[in-house]
């Protein structure tokens, strides 16, 4: 599998952090073999938010076409892992600023879930997932290597979207946006 799009991504050696059901660290393992044998690691999703003028509003990213999974699937702002020995917070702060350019600010956590997703490709997402809800500062200005598009969407019409095209959305999507807009309300 040497042409996979996964071993051309320069962060598959990333250390990440291995972790129980209760997000205790057991462990570390490479990107690539995290998710070659779903192992379940530590894992966020940043939703961002805003008041707009439709009413508040919440920044979707499309995944870029060429990624290891989910490519051209729509998901929250911006999902990645801390790598081993980095703080969660800090992960969250660092992959905004590489994925959007922006700045993430006022970043809480909204909650944590545990989600598995296996793929045809042969790779598995196993995920204990910290939601991370805040705001960003200036318009996003995509890694084309990460993300295809952004767009703002009311809560509303993301709501709609998801129970009528849920095909456009990775499979963290879900939970992850039902607990944004939860946190909306």
């Amino acid at each position: 599998m040497t042409d996979s799009p996964f071993l051309q991504d320069e962060a598959r050696t990333d250390e990440l952090v291995l972790v129980d059901g209760l997000d205790q660290p057991i462990g570390h393992a490479t990107k690539e073999r995290a998710h070659r044998e779903g192992l379940l690691h530590r894992a966020f999703s940043v939703v961002f938010v805003r008041n707009g003028e439709r009413g508040t509003e919440l920044l979707l990213s499309q995944r870029a076409m060429h990624k290891y999974h989910s490519g051209g699937l729509w998901a929250n702002a911006c999902c990645s892992h801390p790598r081993l020995g980095e703080d969660l917070m800090d992960a969250a702060f660092r992959r905004v600023r590489e994925e959007l350019g922006v700045e993430a600010h006022d970043l809480r956590e909204l909650g944590s879930f545990v989600y598995r997703a296996a793929f045809a490709n042969e790779l598995t997402e196993y995920e204990y997932d910290h939601v991370l809800l805040g705001t960003c500062a200036g318009s996003p200005a995509p890694n084309p290597s990460e993300v295809s598009a952004v767009r703002w969407v009311t809560t509303s019409e993301l709501a709609r979207e998801m129970a009528e095209h849920p095909e456009r959305f990775c499979a963290w999507a879900f939970t992850v946006l039902s607990l944004a807009m939860q946190a909306c309300a």
